[in-house]
């Protein structure tokens, strides 16, 4: 198995940053890169890997903040997602960054939006997208089949669930899209979300209080 990643904490969120990579070609992506680009770059460049794109699973600051700037430090790489659902997310960065005293992030929209069905192709790897609304309605997953292994931005967490009370959000509409869309994929498929620690499918479905299978 070639997939590898290495998850980074940015921004005063702790937001889980991703470097994900095929470890045959050493192409990769970084989902989510919200913020501290130097420190990103430092990550990729020590392990050595080459960033071919950079991939969106929402449109909220402490998801994207960084984006533009690590797409100019890595020499213009494409960024990918979310779904066009979020744009208006995307075109609010400057209000978004003032309210929650972030550094001044511009607007912008990806090089391709994403849809459910679509596949992100890196090395040898391919990440299948899941859209997965509720927290946002633009909001995607990133699945790897053989790998068993997704990455849920904030949808799904450890314990908990993403928030619905933001503009667009719908809680519903969020449990219908973890019940339908990521529990198929499998109990063991191990997820890193958006905050906070991994866990699996598995584990949620028996003990998480907003999702469990009993409930």
């Amino acid at each position: 198995m070639s997939l590898k990643y290495q998850v980074v904490p940015v921004t005063s969120f702790s937001q889980n940053c991703s470097i994900v990579w095929c470890d045959e070609t050493m192409d990769g992506i970084v989902v989510d890169p919200g913020g501290d680009v130097e420190q990103l770059s430092s990550v990729i460049k020590a392990n050595g890997i080459n960033i071919t794109q950079l991939v969106l699973t929402h449109g909220h600051l402490d998801h994207v903040g960084g984006t533009q700037s690590l797409s100019v430090l890595l020499g213009g790489v494409n960024i990918i997602g979310p779904h066009k659902d979020d744009n208006f997310w995307l075109q609010g960065l400057a209000e978004q960054s003032q309210m929650f005293g972030f550094p001044p992030t511009q607007a912008f929209e990806p090089t391709k939006w994403l849809n459910d069905g679509d596949t992100i192709h890196f090395g040898k790897e391919c990440l299948n997208v899941y859209h997965t609304p509720g927290h946002t309605p633009g909001h995607v997953v990133l699945f790897s089949e053989p790998a068993k292994l997704a990455f849920v931005g904030d949808v799904l967490f450890n314990g908990s669930v993403g928030r619905t009370d933001f503009p667009k959000g719908d809680f519903d509409t969020l449990i219908r899209s973890i019940k339908t869309k990521l529990w198929p994929l499998g109990n063991d498929v191990r997820f890193v979300p958006g905050h906070g620690p991994e866990s699996t499918f598995g584990y949620e479905r028996a003990s998480n209080p907003f999702v469990a299978d009993e409930l």
